[in-house]
């Protein structure tokens, strides 16, 4: 039986993606375009393997998806409405304030 995920599911999921800021890189990147993994490793200066984890972590949140390019394979955003939905939260957080940082999590248990 195929079950519809609730708002808070779907939100929850894409905050764990956007959790970890080498996926909030990997997410702009690909942002701006769509890219082998390779390419992204160079691009954010990580090992291959950490990247490996990252972009099956956001495959898995169902933000990226693989599209085979000859024996390679190439990654993009999985729907051009989250490129939009990114730049949209990235605004309206720098809007409400810009100079505010998350404390770290063991700091006061948020975040």
């Amino acid at each position: 039986m195929l079950t519809v995920a609730t708002d808070i599911e779907v939100l929850a999921r894409f905050g764990r993606a956007l959790a970890d800021p080498i996926r909030c890189r990997l997410l702009l990147a690909l942002r701006d375009a769509p890219a082998h993994p390779a390419d992204l490793a160079d691009t954010l200066g990580i090992s291959r393997t950490r990247l490996s984890n990252h972009l099956a972590c956001l495959r898995d949140c169902g933000l990226v998806v693989t599209v085979p390019i000859g024996r390679r394979t190439r990654y993009e955003l999985a729907d051009d409405r989250l490129a939009a939905a990114l730049d949209h939260l990235r605004a309206a957080v720098v809007a409400v304030e810009a100079d505010r940082t998350c404390p770290d999590a063991d700091e006061k248990g948020c975040c």
